[in-house]
């Protein structure tokens, strides 16, 4: 590393963006690019297997890509250096290269958006931050349509920005006359299941994935996960084909079954691409349009592409808004006085609980599920449970392939563990067993039964449910949206919500004993 560039251009793992606005004015001749892989980022949370693999198969081919353009790549292979972390790895390349400046957009993880402008100030080397062209809405879009706003709600932000856009609007109004079909998007399957799926496009590992699947399972070897059935799109062709795929075979039953789980099948109807969204591989608003072609040349129903898009040019627009308005205090904030240390099984998958196992056993061996199993499965036991927010999130970045904190962040502390006092969403996501029996086939082969809260055969969800409920009567018994709950709970007898809570106590003390230091997380 002697030739000293004019520019060197930053490229981060969840950057991998041809399109960036780094790269305006690039000149192959004067600038370089500089990218790193570091151990840091597999061990600052304990990434599964497939989350990292899928970050460094995509780094590696991005910069083969732009290699064969001809650019000058720095590459920091993980097996080449021994950084640390990526303050330490650019600071000596800063030093080796001597560039004039650093051109950047800005990262998607608030700690490396302070710490890695001050690594170019000890250089001497000018920060350049680029605005990022990926998103619809930046940071000043974002503080207009929240003002003087003390809560933040997904609806008026999304109907603001698609008018803004002109996304699925006609003559100033909403497609189909309302802003979304919430109630049409509620469909489960009856007992035969889903049947025949139409399997989602698969890209069999290249000779430098396979290169990158071997490394992280002789390297990182005791962390979570297998890779034996790796298939995530890492480049942009590829995404754009997953993208072509999941318009042509899925999109159209997507509205009506995407809150429906069933047992051992991972994908149903969803589009498996929010990891190539978040590593910027694909653009939201080539997504966005090709839902919106698919409605208007009718091979997609309103309901389904209205719920499609509300998901990338609403509620991912949204979370990250409110990700950078809240940030640092974010990542501390608890409302619930939640402290108790997150459970082992979410790294084993070894519960008798059925839905739980279900979900937890794809994700640590697959780096996905999908949103109600995030929401309502994973993330609606931990609220119950009363597991310290900061914990939960921690483990959602840890393990899924799709995990960038100002994505995963907002998600897990405002909507699932309503650890932001109802900034997010207006009430908590608390739910009894009974709303998984509703929405998956989990509970016909579990031992629990989800209408009984004490006993040997309680499912753990309604015992928890009815004890969350009354450890937090005076917060919400009089908020408008939650008071039915809080009714219901008034009417069980005393002696049946006092056996519920010592059953609540007892579970408590059987899930939680010796959890607070594994796996480098802080429970």
């Amino acid at each position: 590393m002697t030739q000293s560039p004019r520019d060197l251009v930053l490229v981060l793992g969840d950057q991998l963006d041809a399109d960036s606005a780094v790269f305006d004015d690039f000149d192959p001749a004067r600038d370089a690019v500089w990218m790193a892989e570091v151990a840091h980022e597999a061990t600052q949370v304990w990434s599964t297997k497939p989350r990292i693999a899928t970050f460094l198969a995509a780094m590696r081919q991005f910069r083969d890509a732009l290699r064969a353009r001809g650019l000058t790549v720095h590459y920091r292979a993980l097996d080449e250096h021994t950084h640390p972390d990526l303050e330490s790895a650019l600071a000596a390349d800063l030093a080796a290269l001597k560039p004039a400046k650093l051109l950047a957009v800005r990262p998607g993880e608030w700690r490396l958006a302070q710490s890695l402008p001050k690594v170019c100030e000890a250089a001497g080397v000018r920060w350049i931050e680029r605005p990022d062209r990926h998103f619809y809405c930046d940071d000043d879009d974002f503080a207009d349509w929240a003002g003087k706003r003390k809560e933040y709600r997904l609806e008026f932000f999304y109907r603001w920005l698609r008018k803004r856009e002109g996304v699925l609007m006609q003559d100033g109004e909403p497609v189909g006359g309302q802003w979304n079909f919430d109630h049409d998007n509620r469909g489960r399957f009856d007992k035969r299941g889903p049947g025949r799926l139409p399997a989602p496009r698969a890209f069999a590992p290249d000779e430098t994935t396979r290169g990158v699947l071997a490394l992280v399972n002789e390297r990182f070897a005791a962390h979570p996960g297998r890779l034996d059935d790796f298939d995530w799109p890492l480049t942009a062709a590829q995404a754009r084909e997953a993208l072509d795929d999941f318009i042509a075979h899925r999109l159209p039953l997507f509205g009506r079954y995407q809150d429906a789980m069933w047992e051992g099948e991972p994908w149903l109807y969803h589009s498996r691409l929010s990891a190539a969204l978040n590593l910027k591989l694909l653009a939201p608003r080539a997504v966005v349009a090709a839902a919106e072609q698919a409605y208007r040349e009718g091979h997609a129903p309103i309901e389904a592409v209205e719920g499609f898009i509300r998901q990338v040019i609403g509620w991912r627009e949204f979370v990250r808004g409110v990700y950078w308005q809240r940030m640092p205090g974010f990542l501390d904030e608890n409302a619930l006085d939640a402290d108790a240390p997150l459970p082992d099984f979410y790294w084993t998958a070894d519960t008798d609980m059925a839905c739980l196992r279900d979900a937890l056993r794809q994700t640590l061996d697959l780096g996905y599920a999908h949103h109600i199993q995030r929401l309502m499965v994973t993330g609606l036991f931990a609220l119950l449970l009363g597991v310290r927010p900061r914990a939960v999130h921690e483990w959602y970045l840890a393990v899924y392939v799709d995990a960038v904190e100002w994505v995963e962040l907002p998600n897990v502390l405002g909507m699932s563990q309503y650890a932001d006092n109802g900034r997010m969403t207006s009430k908590p996501y608390a739910a009894s067993g009974a709303y998984i029996q509703k929405m998956s086939n989990h509970c016909a082969g579990c031992r629990f039964k989800p209408g009984e809260a004490t006993g040997a055969k309680a499912c753990p969800f309604t015992t928890l449910y009815w004890d969350f409920l009354a450890r937090h009567e005076a917060k919400f018994a009089r908020h408008p949206r939650t008071a039915l709950q809080w009714k219901n709970l008034a009417r069980k007898p005393a002696a049946e919500l006092a056996a519920i809570r010592t059953q609540a106590d007892a579970l408590r003390r059987a899930l939680v004993p010796d959890s607070r230091s594994k796996h480098g997380v802080d429970g």
